[in-house]
């Protein structure tokens, strides 16, 4: 067996494979009559979703839970939807969206059970305690996997449009805080051809990050900004442009301290999907395409 170091689908033995949800990492520490859940930043964030205080009715005995939040839209994970969750902070308007948006606890993994910790038990025990230890329903689902047919997984979850699946090794521990090998993220992602149309500087007004976008029906629209993945080279071409064909009337009204040029400039963006706003989740500068 060899290690995974790539972001492509493979079909291995030695790993089980789950969906890679689109939403919040969340640890729950549930207890039969508490629940207090923390983001991956250790912060509390139980007060902002009341309706998973349910959720120990799941359960009979202390457990600390690793999983996703997640709120669903027409059967599917909707990260914008949970985004604008995550950033409420008044008590009635929580309320008010936990009835119209309510969000669901994934748990997929187990690290702690009455007493006993359990990060230094291989994967595949760790998840026969959590089938074990807790009980579907109120808010708190397990997280479902295959074994050995990662590909074949892989082009299921490209099919409906979710954001990828995690390879995980059977006999993995789990390592409080650190990224490890042992779990491979493998993303959906897309590519597409856009105009440069121009670019936000840095503080020496240098390229910094470039502002992309598309013609719809002879329209110029935005698609976005993207900083990952600019090369030097790609800089110095599209700063030497904008000396001769920078224009002043802005693209696009959204971005401050932009310099504008004639949209001819055509790159690469590689992305995961298309925002609610049209624009590009997680995107990464391809390059300037030479044809």
């Amino acid at each position: 067996m060899i290690f995974r170091y790539n972001n492509y689908p493979f079909d291995d033995e030695d790993y089980i494979y789950e969906l890679k949800l689109d939403g919040i990492r969340c640890v729950a520490y549930i207890e039969p009559k508490s629940v207090v859940l923390q983001n991956k930043r250790h912060k509390d964030v139980t007060a902002i979703y009341p309706e998973l205080q349910d959720i120990k009715k799941c359960v009979k005995k202390r457990v600390i839970l690793d999983g996703e939040l997640v709120a669903l839209t027409d059967g599917k994970p909707d990260f914008y939807a949970l985004q604008k969750r995550a950033l409420m902070s008044d008590e009635f308007k929580i309320k008010l969206a936990a009835n119209k948006t309510p969000v669901q606890f994934v748990a997929y993994d187990i690290l702690y059970i009455d007493g006993k910790d359990l990060t230094a038990a291989p994967l595949m025990k760790r998840k026969e305690i959590l089938n074990k230890a807790v009980t579907e329903g109120h808010g708190l689902s397990i997280s479902w996997y295959i074994e050995r047919n990662g590909k074949a997984f892989f082009e299921l979850a490209k099919q409906e449009q979710l954001e990828g699946i995690v390879a995980k090794k059977k006999d993995g521990l789990y390592y409080i805080g650190k990224r490890t090998h042992e779990w491979v993220k493998i993303k959906v992602m897309q590519d597409e051809d856009l105009f440069v149309c121009g670019y936000q500087p840095d503080e020496n007004g240098k390229v910094k990050d470039l502002i992309l976008g598309y013609y719809d029906g002879g329209e110029l629209k935005s698609r976005g900004k993207v900083y990952l993945g600019v090369s030097e080279s790609d800089r110095k071409i599209i700063a030497e442009f904008a000396k001769k064909n920078a224009v002043k009337t802005p693209h696009f009204d959204k971005y401050e301290n932009a310099v504008w040029i004639k949209p001819q400039l055509i790159g690469t963006a590689h992305f995961m999907h298309e925002t609610a706003s049209g624009g590009m989740r997680q995107p990464v500068w391809k390059g300037l395409r030479s044809d």
